[in-house]
């Protein structure tokens, strides 16, 4: 029997092992929901719930005093300790939280680096695989890569270091990096990265220190984007994105059985997808990989008779807060008809790992969809054989 592992479950337990192993609790159950509902809590206050974690997320795990009991880390009042070498940047003393909501645009531009054609190209290559930035229009895409500054390192140089504040996210183009977590006061490996990857995300998102020393092993190159920039680009967009499909979500009817944080939970798994006049979304016969919700725009639902191809009948037409895709999601089975879009469109589409995985409470609802999409083919055709021909 195989299992498909959820994105982001290695990372999230790899970081949990260390939180353990260092620091040693002596109540492992009560460890262990402190630090997940201090994770969950913390991703809420900052309007996030993104699905999954990229590789190279890092949270800081919560900390127990000698009689077992969690503390606070987040504010440390006392001054920080001198840098231990001339790499390392001062300890976090106290950090504003971000709030995307209170954060208006005060017409700033962003910094912008100057790129060959082929530094644009070849960040473009190492960041397209990056969940933050996978919600990003070009256009916030093209933003980020002209926010990006390069940084070239040598064997041995401390790209960050456990404890320090985040000053910058950083995109692996070329290089292997060494994972260092202090354990019982000496460092300890507990990982690297092989020429990709990305790290530093956690401590710009909330605001936490920085949950393990990243060491060059090799020469390498590094894309770095400023704290400042990152929150006014990467999170306050992943906040807009999941309330606006929140927003789109709640004028669903199918989705009236779920909570709303079964609802975020959805919106966070979304993601937009463009159309011209004509083209096709959906291909009777193919297999289904997702569903859609129409965000602004229509689309018309046909069907074809795979004995006479030129006979084609329009069954419907989805505008925006609508939905489709789900029955060959629900019955397992190929598309039983054709999506055009009808002029530009824009859609929401869930793939169908999601959609196992997140709505399960709407499942008796798709069902009954079945049923009058049945009733609906009938009073159109004439009898169930004939919908069969069509098929």
């Amino acid at each position: 029997m195989s299992f498909d592992i959820p994105v982001g479950l290695t990372d999230l337990l790899q970081e949990f092992t260390v939180g353990v192993l260092r620091e040693k609790p002596r109540d492992l159950i009560q460890y262990a929901a402190d630090y997940f509902n201090r994770l969950n809590d913390n991703r809420q206050e900052n309007g996030l719930g993104l699905p999954g974690l990229p590789k190279g997320v890092r949270f800081e795990a919560p900390t127990q005093n000698g009689d077992g009991e969690t503390v606070d880390s987040d504010v440390d009042d006392e001054e920080p300790e001198p840098p231990k070498n001339r790499f390392m940047r001062r300890k976090s003393v106290s950090a504003e939280r971000y709030d995307p909501e209170a954060d208006e645009d005060d017409g700033e531009a962003t910094a912008v680096f100057p790129k060959s054609d082929e530094q644009r190209k070849s960040l473009n290559e190492a960041v397209k695989h990056i969940l933050l930035f996978k919600s990003l229009e070009l256009e916030q895409m093209q933003t980020v890569i002209d926010a990006m500054f390069e940084k070239k390192v040598e064997p041995g140089f401390h790209v960050i270091d456990q404890g320090d504040d985040g000053d910058n996210f950083y995109v692996i183009l070329s290089g292997t990096y060494d994972i260092f977590v202090e354990i019982e006061g000496k460092p300890k490996c507990i990982g690297n990265y092989d020429n990709q990857g990305s790290f530093g995300e956690l401590a710009l998102m909330y605001n936490m220190p920085r949950a393990a020393t990243i060491v060059a092993t090799s020469n390498g190159t590094l894309w770095a984007m400023d704290r400042s920039t990152f929150r006014k680009i990467v999170l306050k967009n992943a906040y807009n994105k999941r309330k606006m499909y929140e927003t789109l979500l709640e004028n669903v009817p199918m989705l009236s059985t779920i909570n709303p944080y079964e609802r975020m939970n959805v919106a966070d798994a979304l993601h937009s997808k463009t159309f011209e006049d004509g083209d096709v979304i959906i291909k009777q016969g193919d297999t289904a990989d997702c569903m859609y919700f129409v965000e602004d725009g229509e689309v018309r639902i046909t069907m074809t008779n795979v004995n006479d191809p030129d006979t084609e009948v329009e069954l419907t037409r989805c505008t925006k807060g609508q939905y489709f895709g789900e029955l060959a999601l629900v019955t397992h089975k190929p598309r039983a008809a054709s999506v055009m879009a009808v002029g530009k469109t824009k859609l929401a589409v869930l793939d169908v790992d999601a959609f196992e995985r997140l709505l399960g409470p709407c499942m008796e609802v798709m069902k009954r969809n079945i049923d009058e999409y049945e009733e609906q083919l009938v009073r159109m055709f004439g009898s169930k054989s004939n919908i069969s021909d069509l098929r």
